[in-house]
């Protein structure tokens, strides 16, 4: 790494992002003997979403044993699903054992890249002005870091109260308020329960209902986590384990109708059993399939919905007052606090990004009828350039870091020959990506994520589901142990092809 001025940093690689996607990649490469890297990093620590997102009860719905690099296990997890505080712990501590840290450029917020189709590198550009110029760029910002807010008519006017699950404000203190929560997705399902105990009264906003199944979660005995750090071989037999009923799970809710409807009725026995207000009972079974939207883990959401402080409208959001909310039904509800519990921007993650690849075409015209990349990783037109946890690589079974790991496999057999002086660039070849995304979308098709009778942010605004994998993750890991050298236009250092 150089530094050519106090605005400019030449560098082999650069990666955008310090969650498991950017952390992963530059433990990868310095195992790979490759030292001459920059990580970027927006904020002023690493950890990506499982830095932001602080608010209560935030947890993972993976079990922990999946939700770690297959090459850092941690014994010591506390819990079969693991709390963001352990998560964030967890990748500050790969950081310091790969040594990281050394490589990693905090306050820096990644706006956009071009392409030097001369010099064969991209020339990255920050919110403050300094260019980071590398042969290769790796994007590993992830799709669950941009808050999405609704447009709720009248919210400018408010003046309690207002923030994001994602930018919880610890300072304000939610004991004897009045609080309305709109959204009824993964987060809320985490943090209303813990709101529900502070409150005095808690509105919740529901829009769509969610599929809720119980969480088997419960601490992991010292005797294991003893066993696991004694006997490392052990924990990856039960690692192995969990993989396989996960991904078995994959066929029982997502593929096989017959299963999914009876998931569905247990699902339904669940509600019966646990909600005691006809009126409110009715309103969370979900008029959909099962898995069309993501399907949430929770023990605690369901009992919370029992407390007398605890309000769920289903009207909608008409209008925010100064210090109310009106209901589509005409009612009025006096509230000191919004929070909001609605998601993020997926599938439209990067249209705030100018990434400009060869020809001067850019990334949003490319994707203009939608994202799409081969194998979620590269782009046609845009060389050198590569996307960890991309278009339809998202998992709604399994864990993403074996995703994320596989991808980094891929992009490391793109990267080497790139490093060692023997190739300037490899730019996939548009119908090896349209033959990819075209068989994808097949498979999309008739699924339940598609066809299951709902709207998601797995979907974008022409309904296309661009965010998940249709197949099973060991399919997608055989797929990306190399890339193949003939889906790619190989630019050797020469010159020549």
């Amino acid at each position: 790494m150089t530094q050519a001025s106090a605005q400019r940093y030449d560098t082999s690689v650069v990666i955008v992002g310090t969650g498991f996607a950017g952390i992963g990649t530059a433990i990868k490469l310095k195992e790979a003997g490759i030292h001459d890297f920059i990580v970027l990093e927006k904020d002023d620590d690493l950890g990506g979403t499982w830095r932001d997102n602080t608010y209560p009860g935030c947890a993972c719905d993976v079990p922990s044993l999946m939700y770690s690099f297959s090459f850092e296990q941690n014994p010591n997890w506390s819990r079969l699903f693991a709390q963001q505080q352990e998560i964030w712990d967890y990748l500050q501590h790969c950081a310091d054992k790969y040594g990281i840290r050394e490589h990693i450029h905090y306050g820096v917020e990644f706006t956009g890249a071009e392409y030097d189709e001369d010099r064969r590198n991209w020339h990255v550009r920050t919110a403050s002005g300094t260019e980071y110029v590398g042969r290769a760029l790796v994007s590993g910002v992830g799709s669950l870091h941009i808050p999405s807010y609704p447009e709720v008519d009248g919210i400018e006017r408010f003046q309690g109260e207002v923030f994001h699950s994602a930018q919880w404000n610890h300072d304000y203190d939610l004991e004897g308020k009045r609080v309305a929560v709109i959204g009824t997705g993964a987060s809320a399902i985490q943090f209303v329960p813990q709101v529900a105990e502070q409150a005095a009264k808690l509105h919740l906003f529901q829009r769509t209902p969610p599929w809720v199944q119980p969480k088997p979660d419960r601490e992991i005995p010292r005797s294991i986590r003893t066993l696991f750090r004694r006997v490392p071989f052990a924990q990856r037999i039960a690692r192995a384990a969990v993989y396989w009923v996960l991904e078995l799970r994959s066929v029982a809710v997502l593929r096989s109708k017959l299963l999914g409807k009876i998931s569905e009725h247990l699902a339904k026995r669940y509600i019966r059993s646990v909600v005691r207000d006809p009126r409110v009972r009715e309103a969370v079974v979900p008029r959909y399939s099962m898995g069309c939207k993501r399907i949430l883990l929770s023990s605690d959401y369901y009992p919370a919905l029992n407390k007398p402080n605890v309000d769920l409208r289903t009207s909608g959001v008409a209008e925010v007052k100064e210090n109310s909310i009106v209901t589509g039904d005409g009612e009025e509800h006096p509230v000191d606090a919004i929070i909001y519990g609605t998601g993020f921007h997926v599938t439209d993650a990067f249209d705030h990004l100018e990434i400009v690849g060869r020809g001067g075409r850019k990334l949003q015209d490319a994707w203009k009828n939608g994202m799409q990349a081969h194998l979620g990783i590269t782009v046609s037109g845009f060389p050198n350039l590569f996307f960890l946890l991309g278009p339809n690589t998202g998992l709604g079974h399994n864990s993403v870091v074996f995703m994320i790991e596989s991808q980094i496999n891929y992009v490391l057999s793109c990267l080497r020959p790139i490093l060692r002086g023997d190739v300037d660039q490899v730019d996939v070849r548009q119908s090896v990506q349209d033959e990819f995304n075209d068989r994808i979308q097949h498979q999309l098709g008739g699924a339940v994520w598609s066809a299951g009778g709902c709207q998601s942010w797995y979907l974008d605004v022409n309904g296309v589901n661009r965010t998940i994998w249709p197949g099973f993750t060991w399919n997608y890991w055989l797929r990306t142990r190399k890339a193949d050298p003939a889906d790619f236009e190989v630019t050797a250092a020469s010159g020549h092809r």
